[in-house]
């Protein structure tokens, strides 16, 4: 990964967050055309190749909270949907939340991967769409 700088350095967990964080780099990157990169200070998943590659998943690990979390784009109304579902869960991140981008905490146990994974697929085809 690029920027690594060691198990707790830039892009990189702490040693408690690793195994949540490796999965969701594994749904990420097995999507075609996908890239890893960090970006203010973060883990980021990029789609798409070049100049035309855009984020559709940023890793939030305890960035601006207590949480670690990630944020994608959804689709309208699923980022409103989710968060009235499970507040526990699902937030609306700084910076992006008023474009309909979700926060979706890992460190709520139990994790619903099921669900994360359909999340980051569309979270994906929002921005190759």
């Amino acid at each position: 990964m690029t920027g690594s700088a060691g198990p707790a350095g830039p892009g990189r967990p702490p040693a408690g967050a690793a195994a949540p964080v490796e999965r969701l780099r594994a749904l990420c990157l097995a999507l075609p055309e996908v890239s890893e990169r960090v970006s203010h200070g973060e883990p980021t998943w990029f789609a798409g190749a070049g100049r035309r590659s855009r984020v559709f998943v940023m890793l939030a690990d305890h960035h601006h909270d207590d949480r670690l979390a990630f944020w994608c784009p959804a689709a309208a109304g699923v980022q409103e949907f989710l968060i009235a579902e499970d507040r526990e869960r699902y937030f609306r991140p700084p910076y992006v939340g008023h474009r309909g981008w979700v926060g979706v905490r890992l460190d709520a146990a139990p994790v619903d991967w099921a669900r994360i994974e359909d999340l980051v697929g569309d979270a994906y085809a929002l921005v190759t769409g």
